[in-house]
Parts: structure tokens; C-alpha cells; sequence
């Protein structure tokens, strides 16, 4: 297979690589703007979203933004965060149209991972496996992944409600009551691509034996795990112990959460990404 652009959005909280082209997202704080890349001041930007007491937004990456991704490409896979939560998806599918009518010899898939975090990086660590599987044709891979996407899993753990309630998605009064209490809630990606909460503990040694129960429950076999924390290592570490307790095996890698995930999911939190092969 001749040489593939892979192409992902920052709400995978991946750096860009020599083989791997990140595409940033916007946070909209107060009426600041932050863009989602590696010189994103994560300190500034928290701190930002712990003052704020208004509803913050967040943006897409431009048509002209994935097609300068594109740029130069014969063949190429762009995958972005769950079209539930961004209109990501849908701006990297018109750069696709365009760009192949431009370029009328290229061929470009484009994957809405119906997810965020650690769990799009572990579709996309699959999507580099196929690309460099000389025996794959690229007219299979979208079925591949398609089918993969089936194997794998996102949990996550609040430790804060605030700004899902500013946003809308949780009642302002429940937040409240779950800081004073102390209480974490695990959750999920539905299978619309948005958050879903599972159950609501107190203390995170609770919510680390409901999420390993719920790895379980998912099939998780011991394969590779991804942890994306918010200035949360503390507790990252704490978890992937727990989960060498169980699977002496995993290989686990803990990552900071970028700007897009730390803007839904706040400090303090956790994402699990895994697959149950």
C-alpha cells in the first residue's frame, strides 16, 4: 500500500508526529479563546474554566483547516471526535468532497470515532497498524475499522460536574450536591457518542472498583490501556497499579488530557481507553 496521511483532532489528546497530523479544536472561555494545540497553557486554561460562571463553547476545526491537513496527499484517514459532542466530523467530511474533486485521484476516509480521548487513540493506533499492513488493501479499511470500533471501550471518571452543568448537560443543583458530597461519577460513551453516566460514588478508591468492574464487564482481556488524566496523575498512577494487579500484563500508558476533553471532562478527572481483544 503506498504511503497513508493519518489525521486526528485534538479531542484525542495526541501530539502530532512525523506520521501523525493533529488538527486543533477552539475553547471558548468568557469570551477568551483557546486554542487547542501544544502551546495551549493548561495551568491559564483551567484555571480559566474553574473562575468562569458562564456558559463556554467549543469549536470545529475549519473546512480550510483539514484541508491543509490533506495538503499533498495521495490517500489519507482523518478521524475525529464523536460527531455528539462537535461538528468536527462533519467539517472533515466536506474537506474530504472537496478535496478529492480537487484532487480527483486521491482517495480520502473519513471516521467519526463516536468517542473522545484515549478511546479514538486506540482506534487510531489500529488504523496505523492496517495502513502499514502491506497485505490491507486501503478501499478495506474503513469496513476494518468499522468493525474494530465494536472492540473498543472509553469509562471515565468525574470529579467535577461544574462545567457540564453551565453547559446545560447537568442540573446546576446536582453538581452542587456532588462537590459537597464528594461524589464521583463514572460514566461512558453512549452509543450516540455522548457522555452517559453510569453510577455516582463517593471517593475515588469506589470509583476505581466500579470502573474496574465495568472493564470486566466489557471483556477487557489485559491488552493495551490508555489513561488520559487532568492534572490527575496522582490518581493515574494509583489506577493503572489496580489494573496490574488484575492484568500483570497491560501495557498502560498515562497521558495528560488536552484542552477539548479538559474542557467536558475538568480537572481532576480520568478517561480509560481499551479494546476487550
Amino acid at each position: 500500500m503506498e504511503e497513508v496521511k493519518l489525521i486526528i483532532d485534538s479531542g484525542a489528546n495526541e501530539k502530532a508526529s512525523e506520521n501523525l497530523t493533529v488538527v486543533p479544536l477552539t475553547v471558548t472561555i468568557a469570551g477568551k479563546d483557546f486554542l487547542d494545540n501544544e502551546d495551549l497553557n493548561m495551568e491559564e486554561f483551567l484555571a480559566s474554566m474553574e473562575e468562569n460562571t458562564e456558559e463556554g463553547r467549543t469549536s470545529c476545526p475549519s473546512i480550510d483547516e483539514w484541508l491543509k491537513a490533506l495538503e499533498g496527499s495521495k490517500r489519507a484517514v482523518m478521524l475525529t471526535i464523536t460527531s455528539g459532542l462537535s461538528g468536527s466530523f462533519s467539517s472533515a467530511y466536506q474537506a474530504k468532497q472537496i478535496y478529492e474533486k480537487d484532487n480527483p485521484s486521491s482517495k480520502v476516509i473519513v471516521v467519526d470515532s463516536r468517542t473522545a480521548g484515549p478511546e479514538i487513540s486506540v482506534i487510531q493506533r489500529e488504523i496505523k497498524r492496517l495502513v502499514e499492513d502491506k497485505s490491507v488493501r486501503f478501499v478495506d479499511i474503513e469496513q476494518k475499522i468499522s468493525e474494530y470500533k465494536t472492540h473498543t471501550h472509553l469509562l471515565v471518571i468525574l470529579q467535577s460536574l461544574h462545567n457540564l452543568a453551565l453547559n446545560g448537560r447537568v442540573n446546576i443543583a446536582v453538581a452542587k450536591m456532588a462537590k459537597m458530597l464528594n461524589i464521583d461519577v463514572v460514566g461512558t460513551a453512549s452509543e450516540e457518542g455522548k457522555l452517559e453516566p453510569i453510577s455516582k460514588v463517593r471517593g475515588m478508591k469506589r470509583a476505581f472498583k466500579e470502573l474496574l468492574k465495568l472493564m470486566d464487564e466489557r471483556k477487557y482481556k489485559g491488552g493495551p490501556v490508555i489513561i488520559d488524566q487532568c492534572n490527575n496523575e496522582k490518581d493515574a498512577n494509583s489506577l493503572k497499579e489496580k489494573i496490574l494487579a488484575l492484568y500483570p500484563k497491560a501495557e498502560i500508558v498515562i497521558r495528560p488530557m488536552r484542552g477539548l476533553c479538559a474542557f467536558y471532562a475538568e480537572e481532576g478527572s480520568l478517561m480509560v481507553g481499551f479494546d476487550d481483544l
